[in-house]
Parts: C-alpha cells; structure tokens; sequence
C-alpha cells in the first residue's frame, strides 16, 4: 500500500491524505481521453483507495505492518 501512495512506511497521516489527493486527481476516470484509459483508471482507483483506506486508519496501519491485509476477507491467514 505504501508503494500504491507513493509513501515511505513512516509517512504521516498528512504525507498520506496528499499523496491519496495527487493520485485521485491524476487516475480519475472522468479525466481520461478514452474508454480504456478509463478502465484502467477505474482499476487504479480501487487500489488507491484501498491503500488509503488501509494507511489513513491507524488500527488497520498498525495491522498491515505487522503482515495482515485488513482488507483481504481471510485477514491473511492462510
């Protein structure tokens, strides 16, 4: 998730919600030129979202640095 912000693993929560904000503007769907490039940016959006929603939450930080996925419906075990 760090890598999907762009974020080093200690960023702040202020360092997040920018890098979250530059990525929604760039990837969102209705800023693209063609259908695919839409489809695309659908799918980059989803995982940019996941992420922050994942690093923007602290008790869901603290879990997937610790090696759970809190959005992997398995909570990684395996």
């Amino acid at each position: 998730y760090y890598d999907i912000l762009g974020v080093k693993k200690d960023a702040t929560t202020e360092e997040i919600k920018k890098a979250h904000s530059r990525l929604v503007r760039r990837f969102h769907p209705d800023k693209q030129p063609d259908e695919a490039a839409k489809k695309e940016a659908e799918r980059k959006m989803q995982e940019i979202n996941a992420a922050y929603d994942v690093l923007n939450d602290s008790k869901k930080r603290q879990q997937y640095d610790m090696g759970i996925d809190p959005n992997d419906p398995h909570g990684g075990a395996q």
